[in-house]
Order: structure tokens, then sequence, then C-alpha cells
């Protein structure tokens, strides 16, 4: 039976702004009491608008300067397969947004390959786990997110896991290739479902009436194959980011002001 802490609850907020802003506070918290005695913290990334508002309202905050960036690993949930320097990146995405406002080394920014770097999308799929293992333990060939950032698609899915399709049930690898996806770019890789729930804490973000039913359907314990971020959850927590719009199916006593 899993710890009460590890429950799924929900914050919210009244617009997107104030989302982002309480989710960078948390993150600036989470970082600097993670890093402060030296230890590493390895944190997966999501795209998208709120992504990306998280990242900026992070580098504008001012203790982003308190944090220890050579501590810091970033990696992603998941990315599109195209030029690094394409505008749907999600890396690229973050580095506007936080990532190159801030001095991390080079070496702890793990970008998914793109078909410039002349991997093919399975050779990029297989070159990200290798460099997940590089981090892994014993038992997992990839690290424990200190904190993994999740978006949440109107149908309910989570990096590139969509409902009903074979990536989500698979277990036995860390990243896989996604072809024909239904949200464009149709290539893609993302990390399966064991190494986002291996994570600490998840943390999805989602905001907007369009995501109202598939957060009260992923609160209600739906399916995970056929609501991917149902199945979402982190060792420690497991939080629901959302604004006012978005919370409208949710159950009060789920809704929790203090954290």
């Amino acid at each position: 039976m899993e710890a009460a802490s590890a429950e799924k609850r929900v914050v919210v907020e009244a617009t997107p702004a104030a989302v982002a802003a309480r989710v960078a506070d948390r993150f600036l918290t989470r970082l600097r009491a993670r890093t402060r005695n030296g230890r590493i913290a390895h944190i997966a990334l999501t795209g998208g608008s709120m992504g990306a508002a998280v990242l900026q309202a992070t580098a504008r905050d001012p203790r982003s300067a308190e944090i220890d960036w050579s501590l810091v690993h970033f990696w992603w949930g998941d990315e599109r397969y195209v030029p690094r320097d394409d505008p749907d990146r999600n890396s690229l995405q973050s580095r506007r947004a936080l990532l190159d406002h801030i001095p991390v080394p080079a070496e702890n920014v793990h970008e998914v390959a793109g078909p410039d770097s002349g991997l093919s999308l399975d050779e990029a799929a297989e070159a990200y786990a290798a460099e997940l293992a590089r981090y892994g333990g014993d038992q997992h060939p990839w690290p424990s997110f200190a904190v993994c950032f999740l978006g949440v698609g109107p149908d309910g899915h989570i990096a590139s896991l969509f409902p009903d399709r074979p990536e989500v049930a698979v277990t036995d690898v860390a990243a896989l290739a996604v072809r024909d996806s239904p949200k464009p770019p149709p290539e893609r890789v993302s990390l399966t479902r064991p190494v986002l729930n291996h994570s600490k804490r998840v943390w999805l973000v989602l905001t907007g009436a369009d995501k109202a039913s598939a957060l009260g359907l992923a609160l209600a314990g739906a399916s995970y194959a056929s609501v991917p971020a149902a199945g979402a959850k982190g060792r420690k927590r497991t939080v629901f980011f959302v604004d006012e719009a978005a919370a409208a199916e949710v159950s009060p006593d789920l809704i929790d002001p203090a954290y």
C-alpha cells in the first residue's frame, strides 16, 4: 500500500500565470533542499506552453542565482524527433526559457538526438536509454528524478504515451521510439512508464477547461491504458498543479492548499 505522502493531490491557482509561479516556487525550494549538501538532482522536463512558463518563472526568480546548477542534470520526458533547432523541440523551448540563462554545464543537459545527429529514430531512443543508464543504479538502468514534470493532454496523454497505443504498456526499455503519433509531429522519443514512475516526485502541470475531463479521470483512477495520466505517480509525491478552469471536476477533498 502506498504511503499517504504519495497519494495524488491537487494544487489550484486562479490563472495559468499563477500556476507557473507556484510551480517555479516549489521547484526552486526543492532544488535548494536537494543540492545544498552537494547532492545531485536529476530533473525531467516537459514541453508545451506551461512547461515553458514554469521555466520562465524559474529564470525570473532571484533565488535561481542561489542554486548550484553544476549539481543539476536536465532530461526530457519526451522529445520530438526533429532537428535540434526546430521550434517543435521541447529542449529548444527549455533552453530559451531557462537553460540558456543559468550556468548549467553543457554535459548536464541530456538532449534526445534528432535527425540532424545522423541517428535514426530507433537509434535515438537507444542512445537516450544508454545515456540514462550511465546515471542509473544497481536496480534500474536510469536515474531517479528528483522532480519529473509532465504535461497532460486533453486526451490524458503524458510524455508521448498516448491512450490505447502499445507504447503505454512497454516496461522493458527506458526509452522508446514513437511513430504515427496522434499529435504532430509524428515521430518522437519517449520515456516509458517505469522510468517516469521511478521519480521521487511527479508534478503534472495543466491548465484550461479542455483539461478538466482528463484531470477528473486521472484522479478517479481510470485505466492507465486509456488515460495514461491516471498511471503517473511519484514514489514520494504526485501533485497536479492546475488552474481553476482545469479543476472544474476536482473533488474538494483532493485539493491541497498547503503544498
